[in-house]
């Protein structure tokens, strides 16, 4: 069995596990890295999601390098794509026009530039990357984790990875239960968090809905296939909550759970630089073509794209029916292939039964762009995960941290140990236990070093959706600018504590510690504290 061997191990290689290599690499330190998926980048590449980002992302809220990544993204569509004159000369290029980001991009263009800004490591031989690896156990020494065996998707073979510092950055929380660190998973009790927002019995099952998103474009011809296995099934599917088949255009308002209508307009003739994607004054996703729209034909000349691409993420796509967290694998891979079972359907009906403007039904000339999300099933390469398991830490975050109905003017508790700031509704999909979103308006937040550290073990650090969250606070610090923040700081206090030779937890217990490695983010270009702005 070969094994490999780093200062720092980074088991997972979404954003979170991107971030955390970079802040541990620019530190000096040696990093393996692995990663279940062909892509490195999580949500906003093999799980096809363009980011989900505050109203003030182009100003201020969000790390150097996040930024680095983000300015990239634009440089390549302009050093490589045939853009208009008027959108190569738009500052705040939108690719997509979507109205959910103000950076709607094809995956793939996210992927390139994370693999550019960590080549320069890899060719210095400080990191190694191992594709496609799923962890399957840990040896633990104590309250540490020594090593993590990994298995390779295709082949089978097992490899062992180990470091001083395990970076735990999977999407489902995967080494927690392998190495014996406490965690918890759905919804916590009121009893227990004192949230609003939550139940009066735990219900450690109800965990968010997960989502298999595609990415279509509209053509002329009729680009229909076969019926999908288990079209019938979905196509009847109605939840209670739902005001009709889960399938369709009718569903409820996240914020106000009213039954809504949404339109489907593929290709409309717009502007895409007159595309205003700001939270604050519009959700958004009134039309579903130009919701997460990636590419918007009229930002190309002429001819290059044949039609707009649309990323297909939402509410019909939403599997709630079962969970997927702790259990059997073989179950697991039966819910993921009824989530995709969904997805497909969701794309049938589009292109058969959907209602038109015209009063016809069905879009014929929808297309599966499998060839944008790197796939030959037409899907995104990975399941969107939107919830995991959730260390038991030393800080948790809670519903009335930064609720704004809560928290009102006073904007969001400040925490002594801040190492990072976000900002996003607390945003929960349907879940598993039969709930209806659940929408709260929040306060520009805080990220406590505390929420990074297991109660016990003391050299595995989360870098995503892992942190010391509740079921409800995780859907405000689950948004991509979040999760690369907070796996941007893992990794660079992993560096720090092997520099100065003390563990995460006496850095955030100590005050000493804590300025000096607060003041090392603060060279790093991550902000702590955010300017006064008001929440929406």
């Amino acid at each position: 069995m070969k094994e490999y061997s780093a200062d720092i191990a980074i088991i997972g290689g979404g954003l979170g596990g991107v971030a955390a290599a970079l802040g541990a690499l620019r530190s000096g330190r040696s990093v393996v890295m692995t990663e279940e998926f062909d892509w490195l980048g999580g949500q906003m590449t093999s799980q096809a999601v363009p980011p989900d980002e505050h109203s003030w992302v182009e100003q201020f809220g969000i790390t150097r390098s996040y930024r680095a990544l983000r300015n990239g993204i634009r440089q390549y569509y302009r050093d490589h794509y045939p853009l208009t004159e008027k959108s190569r000369a738009w500052g705040d290029l939108n690719p997509g026009a979507g109205f959910v980001s103000r950076l709607c991009h094809e995956p793939r263009v996210g992927l390139a530039v994370m693999e550019a800004m960590l080549m320069p490591y890899r060719g210095g031989g400080k990191l190694t990357v191992l594709q496609p690896y799923k962890p399957i156990s840990a040896e633990v020494d104590g309250d540490r984790v020594r090593a993590v065996t990994l298995r390779h998707r295709d082949s089978g073979d097992t490899i062992v990875v180990s470091g001083k510092y395990i970076i735990e950055a999977t999407e489902l929380g995967d080494l927690l239960p392998m190495t014996g660190t406490e965690y918890v998973t759905g919804f916590e009790s009121q009893r227990d968090t004192g949230e609003p927002s939550a139940p009066a019995e735990a219900q450690p099952t109800n965990s968010q809905a997960v989502s298999i998103c595609f990415a279509i474009d509209h053509v002329e011809g009729n680009q229909v296939g076969d019926k999908p296995r288990n079209y019938d099934k979905w196509r009847a599917y109605t939840p209670s909550f739902w005001g009709g088949p889960l399938i369709g255009f009718v569903a409820p308002h996240p914020r106000t759970l009213e039954t809504t209508v949404r339109s489907f307009t593929p290709n409309p003739d717009d502007d895409p630089t007159l595309v205003d994607a700001d939270q604050r004054k519009n959700p958004g996703d009134g039309n579903l073509w130009t919701f997460r729209r990636i590419a918007a034909r009229r930002n190309f000349v002429d001819g290059a794209y044949a039609s707009d691409i649309c990323l297909v993420n939402w509410p019909m796509l939403d599997y709630f029916e079962y969970p997927i967290i702790d259990v059997p694998e073989a179950v697991y891979d039966e819910r993921i292939r009824d989530a995709a079972d969904l997805a497909y359907s969701v794309f049938y009906w589009l292109q058969t039964e959907a209602p038109r403007e015209d009063g016809g039904q069905g879009f014929p000339g929808l297309r599966l762009r499998g060839d944008i999300t790197g796939t030959n099933h037409g899907l995104a390469m990975a399941p969107y995960i939107r919830e995991s398991r959730r260390i038991k830490a030393v800080t948790t975050i809670v519903e009335q941290d930064l609720s704004y109905d809560v928290r009102g003017e006073r904007g969001a508790v400040h925490y002594r140990d801040s190492v990072g700031i976000g900002m996003y509704r607390i945003d929960l999909h349907p879940s598993t236990g039969g709930d209806n979103y659940i929408d709260v308006a929040s306060c520009p937040f805080e990220i406590p070093l505390g929420a990074l550290l297991p109660e016990r073990t003391t050299n595995l650090i989360p870098a995503g959706k892992t942190i010391g969250t509740t079921h409800i606070t995780n859907g405000c610090y689950r948004l991509h600018p979040v999760e690369w923040n907070i796996g941007e700081v893992a990794g660079l206090l992993a560096a720090y504590c092997l520099d100065h030779g003390v563990t995460p937890h006496q850095v955030q217990a100590d005050d000493a510690l804590l300025t000096d490695f607060q003041a090392r983010l603060y060279a790093e270009g991550i902000e702590t504290r955010w300017p006064d702005v008001r929440g929406y």
